[in-house]
């Protein structure tokens, strides 16, 4: 029997940046066999806007004032509550795709064979597909540090990579574990977070990560863009208190331990983590290629972006 066509997928992004990251963020993913994407503008952005809503693949939404009088009267404060509710948005008003995944603006698919090939091979009672991260390495581009799944070598690999900070740091990432998650639609009282997806109150299990896929994270840049959004995820984002247990990262949270190194050592002490953890050094690259955990992948944003906006 021939094989049926494959399935198509298509992402939801609630975005704050600026034009020309939007649009690289936009032009990969079309790249990559998006059918369709659904974004949502943080703040009123009419260059990105103007270029986005001009391309037939694009569904473009400014969540301005009119916006959240419509769905909730005000912006939730939260930006992670911003992302779930629009991420819900997306799904209950017919993405017009088979298969659906949040992202953010610095992540990026990257798959071996291509997207709509792998989610044709799942079973048909599979409703999620776990895509694991791999972190982007500053300074160093098309480096990554690939994710170690769960497991009793877990801790050691990490502080053998990481001597000094390792303990402090879960899985050797500064951001998310948990990656992201692409959902069959059509499911109904379906409700669209960051990292899951919840059926009737009930959130919906998969395998733990899917072969062949990776979303390429890029945390951080280089070290002046790592330092000027430090403050910000302190206090709101991913080293916000109330993330991490202690128990799993060496009696401390990523929280507690930028906040002792900066009353110890200041900047300087932010600077030592970041070296460590985060700079793509020859010397970090050796350390996870000796665990088998650095990857290459070239993403070619800026020839992506000529492609498809500038034809």
């Amino acid at each position: 029997m021939p094989a049926g066509p494959a399935p198509t997928w298509g992402l939801v992004a609630t975005i704050l940046a600026p034009p020309q990251e939007i649009l690289r963020f936009a032009a990969y993913h079309l790249e990559a066999g998006a059918h369709r994407l659904h974004i949502y503008l943080d703040a009123p952005s009419p260059e990105a806007e103007a270029r986005l809503s001009a391309h037939p693949k694009i569904r473009v939404t400014t969540c301005d004032a009119s916006y959240w009088k419509q769905r909730s009267g005000k912006p939730p404060v939260k930006h992670q509550v911003r992302q779930s509710m629009n991420a819900t948005h997306a799904y209950a008003k017919g993405p017009g795709v088979d298969w659906l995944i949040h992202m953010d603006v610095d992540e990026f698919l990257v798959s071996d064979p291509p997207v709509a090939a792998i989610l044709g091979a799942l079973p048909a009672d599979q409703m999620i597909s776990r895509v694991r991260p791999m972190e982007a390495l500053a300074g160093a581009e098309g480096h990554y540090k690939a994710f170690i799944p769960p497991g009793p070598a877990r801790t050691r690999i990490v502080e053998d990579i990481y001597p000094t900070f390792g303990r402090y740091v879960k899985g050797g990432f500064l951001s998310h574990l948990a990656g992201k998650i692409f959902i069959r639609t059509g499911l109904s009282d379906l409700r669209l977070q960051i990292h899951n997806a919840f059926q009737n109150g009930e959130m919906l299990s998969g395998p733990e990560q899917q072969a062949g896929i990776d979303v390429a994270h890029h945390h951080a840049k280089d070290w002046e863009q790592w330092l000027a959004a430090y403050r910000y995820r302190l206090q709101k984002g991913s080293y916000r208190a109330e993330l991490g247990n202690p128990a799993q990262t060496g009696g401390m949270t990523l929280h507690q331990l930028f906040q002792t190194l900066e009353a110890e050592r200041g900047e300087a002490g932010l600077r030592a983590f970041y070296d460590e953890v985060c700079a793509g050094t020859p010397a970090l690259r050796e350390r996870l290629a000796r665990h088998g955990l650095h990857r290459r992948a070239d993403l070619q944003l800026d020839a992506c972006v000529a492609r498809h906006f500038l034809g």
